[in-house]
């Protein structure tokens, strides 16, 4: 009964939701995998038979920008570093460079001005592709838009310059300026045709010249060295005996210099011994006059002393003194005039006195 219960109810109720059949789910399941399959082979095989160009999913690298072509048009969306989608088969993809790069421009023939044929192994251009100029320049250029504006017009410049100088002018006295004639070259039609295109600087290595005119390079070379090395020589010399010179003048200076100090020396201990000795004499003068002066006031003081001396009562009384001390003895009747006469003589003196002393 139990059994047939279970069947019964099984056969006339009805469930919710209604259970799929074991052979049901195995059609969803299959049905799930074949549908990722799709997709991974949606995905993957574009991948491997195109490249990253025709995939969904592509990566543009740092320093690059990703521009797109749909059906061959160049649409003006761009893309920045990192990963992106797109639609494959419909939608082509190129990175773009625009941080600073260096094209290498390589075996660049050249005919000089005289026809000969030279040769410019590399010449290395730093350029950069500014941003902002990226879809103008992919549109009209193309994304090799180096070849035409550095690798073309490299060849071209070079060309332009070596036929309008000769060999000597290209390989030697005007190598020096190449770099900069090509950089303003290149950079002046690309300001004018592409002007996303910064040239930033040019390197031009030595042209690659015959053999046989190069051993004459050589050998004027040589010789241009033989030359300057002798007047290096010359120069040597020369500063050398100007040395000399220098030297002899400088002992010159130096013996007269010490001569100039001696001579001062010299003149300074003469015009000491002209002081001292005009100092000696002054001291002598002084001297000397102080004792004249001395002199002359004592005679005239005693001058003075005997005025007032000898009045006539003091001569009269040496007079008498003398007389008194006279040892000798006269006899005779003139003995009274001699002394007579002896006294009118000093009466005399002591007139001529007194005259003198009332002159003014």
């Amino acid at each position: 009964m139990e059994g047939s219960g279970a069947r019964g109810g099984g056969g006339g109720g009805a469930s919710w939701p209604p259970q799929a059949t074991p052979r049901q789910g195995d059609a969803v399941v299959l049905q799930s995998w074949v549908t990722m399959l799709i997709l991974a082979l949606a995905i993957l095989v574009p991948l491997a038979i195109g490249g990253a160009n025709l995939g969904i999913l592509h990566q543009v690298p740092e320093g690059h920008v990703g521009v797109y072509w749909r059906g061959g048009a160049l649409l003006k969306t761009t893309s920045s570093p990192g990963f992106h989608l797109m639609i494959p088969f419909l939608t082509h993809y190129e990175p773009i460079q625009v941080t600073i790069q260096t094209d290498q421009v390589k075996d660049i023939p050249c005919g000089t001005k005289g026809g000969v044929m030279i040769y410019f192994e590399k010449i290395e251009v730093v350029n950069r592709l500014r941003k902002d100029h990226v879809y103008d320049t992919i549109l009209n250029f193309g994304v090799s838009y180096d070849k035409t504006w550095i690798y073309d017009k490299i060849h071209h410049e070079i060309n332009q310059f070596c036929s309008v100088n000769s060999l000597q002018e290209v390989y030697i006295d005007k190598f020096d300026q190449i770099d900069d004639m090509m950089k303003d070259a290149i950079q002046r039609d690309c300001t004018r045709y592409a002007p996303g295109i910064e040239i930033i600087g040019v390197r031009v290595t030595k042209a690659t010249i015959p053999k046989s005119i190069a051993r004459n390079y050589e050998i004027m070379e040589e010789e241009r060295t033989k030359v300057l090395i002798a007047v290096e020589r010359q120069k040597v010399v020369e500063k050398e005996a100007e040395t000399q010179k220098k030297k002899a003048v400088t002992e010159a200076e130096k013996d007269a210099h010490v001569s100039k100090i001696y001579m001062e020396q010299r003149l300074m201990e003469k015009e000491s011994n002209k002081r001292q000795q005009e100092i000696e004499n002054e001291i002598y003068l002084s001297r000397e006059k102080s004792l004249t002066d001395a002199s002359y006031y004592r005679i005239v003081q005693e001058a003075v002393a005997n005025k007032l001396r000898l009045t006539p009562e003091y001569l009269e009384m040496k007079f008498i003194e003398s007389i008194a001390n006279n040892s000798k003895t006269y006899f005779g009747e003139k003995i009274p005039n001699m002394i007579l006469g002896q006294r009118l003589f000093g009466n005399v003196v002591a007139k001529i006195s007194k005259a003198d002393d009332d002159q003014p």
